[in-house]
């Protein structure tokens, strides 16, 4: 329609009395939305590591030092997570390195030499639900474990393990999302994504004095996992 047209019409338009003309705004045009997948096809740790980068994702950057990714074998059938680093991690890196980490290797070692199964630490793979140290080693905040999370997970869905072995409650509730105590869950077997997971004590609780009981559950429990993925 040409301007002279247009002006046409409105002159028409007024002589009936019409005051306005109303023009029909066109639909909007949404954005088409762009859902990244959980894994990208061909995903590796490295990859993992390279999209969380200088992580600022939530508050917990503020305070630390570096970044605990995670450490081990990358190709173990069998994963150890945690809830996330304290101080000595942050300061090296590297999860599990303190005075838990240390309870952690030993049970590790010496469950598998008293089973008669050749395993070492470094054949496993040890990483955390959140890879930033919490302020004064408080327990992550729900947001800061789900945004986390999706590493964790891309993770584990990389290393494709045999089976999982959580840490405490934290990570238990991370991984199945349950509201359930972790001492009505221990010592059974649960499923992340058709993953069998084995559920005991962090090895932090277990420095506890007052925790001898919990300590021999927490044995038991690695025996019935090491000889699941193991034997």
């Amino acid at each position: 329609m040409t301007p002279a047209q247009i002006r046409d019409y409105l002159k028409y338009y007024r002589d009936l009395g019409i005051e306005t003309v109303y023009r029909a705004a066109p639909p909007p045009v949404l954005p088409t939305p762009v859902l990244p997948q959980i894994v990208p096809q061909g995903d590796t740790l490295t990859k993992i590591r390279e999209d969380i980068g200088d992580c600022k994702r939530c508050r917990l950057c503020e305070g630390r030092n570096k970044i605990v990714f995670g450490a081990g074998n990358e190709t173990s059938p069998l994963v150890f997570v945690g809830e996330g680093p304290g101080a000595d991690e942050d300061e090296q890196g590297l999860p599990f390195v303190g005075r838990a980490g240390q309870l952690l290797t030993q049970m590790i070692e010496n469950t598998a030499a008293k089973e008669g199964i050749p395993l070492k630490r470094s054949d496993v793979y040890i990483c955390n639900v959140v890879k930033c140290r919490p302020p004064e080693n408080r327990t992550p905040q729900p947001d800061e474990m789900e945004i986390c999370g999706q590493f964790l997970f891309r993770q584990l869905m990389t290393i494709k393990p045999k089976a999982i072995c959580v840490l405490g409650a934290t990570a238990m509730k991370a991984l199945l999302n349950t509201k359930e105590g972790i001492t009505k869950s221990r010592g059974q077997w649960h499923k992340w994504r058709d993953v069998p997971v084995m559920i005991t004590y962090h090895p932090s609780y277990l420095l506890r004095q007052y925790n001898a009981q919990a300590k021999r559950e927490a044995w038991e429990d690695l025996k019935t996992l090491l000889h699941f993925v193991y034997d």
